[in-house]
């Protein structure tokens, strides 16, 4: 488990918030799932509500920016200075969605595209670290960018965040972790051949679990979908699910004492 209420350091995946069109069948999804207290922000917040888990803040619930987006989880990465990332991700090739904007006093953020079309945040904390509890179930445990274009991902991110990376692949399997300083903070990875070609760019969330069967049980009798069946892995037992209102995330075991 790792605790923080300072900001993460740079290049570190730090938040995660959910998109969505109803809020409080959000809240209550997730609630019921992993124990999430959440309270629906008021109208200067657009009913964006922080999650705790704890009394710890875990992740955002907030409204869709426009009616045709998807619902999804968005992955957050720690930004020094939220100006200068964003000139770096247009430098190495990227887009912007949203322009570096301040959010309250808490932080400042922006919404971006990558080279593979990829979306992803960043967040300069200010009054607001980002996550204030990871790697322990019912928290974010991992973070992934998946593509068509492993080695276009790779360069892009190196040149955005200065990631290092530590090279996992196999035949027919393009994976790495991302490093900073020779510490594991995500993993970038090249979609297998069998993935169909309507599937996009993504990042993705891993949310722990004390027992990924159970979680997917529950997540499934709450109104959420199996996409993935649980397997075991050398990292933990994983599954793919989505929430009752289609935004996907991944389940892994975890010892509520790592």
């Amino acid at each position: 488990m790792v605790t923080r209420d300072t900001p993460w350091p740079e290049g570190t995946p730090c938040w995660i918030d959910l998109s969505v069109t109803d809020i409080p069948r959000a809240i209550a999804f997730y609630q019921g799932l992993f124990g999430w207290t959440a309270e629906q922000g008021g109208p200067e917040t657009g009913g964006y509500a922080i999650a705790h888990l704890d009394g710890r803040g875990v992740a955002g619930i907030g409204p869709k920016m426009q009616p045709e987006v998807p619902t999804v989880w968005t992955t957050y990465i720690a930004a020094a200075d939220a100006d200068a990332t964003a000139a770096k991700i247009k430098g190495a090739g990227g887009q912007l969605m949203m322009d570096p904007m301040d959010v309250t006093d808490v932080g400042r953020m922006a919404i971006a595209v990558d080279t593979t079309g990829a979306v992803f945040g960043i967040w300069q904390a200010k009054g607001f670290s980002g996550a204030q509890v990871a790697n322990t179930p019912g928290t974010l445990t991992w973070s992934e960018q998946m593509s068509r274009d492993f080695e276009g991902a790779k360069a892009f991110y190196a040149a955005v965040f200065g990631y290092e990376y530590g090279d996992m692949s196999a035949e027919g399997f393009s994976y790495a972790t991302l490093l900073l300083g020779g510490h594991e903070v995500g993993g970038i990875g090249g979609y297998p051949a069998d993935v169909p070609a309507e599937v996009p760019a993504a990042w993705s969330t891993y949310f722990g679990t004390a027992d990924t069967d159970e979680s997917v049980a529950t997540a499934t009798k709450l109104g959420g979908t199996l996409i993935r069946p649980a397997t075991d892995s050398p990292y933990g037992r994983m599954a793919t699910v989505t929430d009752d209102q289609g935004a996907m995330f991944s389940l892994i075991s975890i010892s509520p004492g790592d």
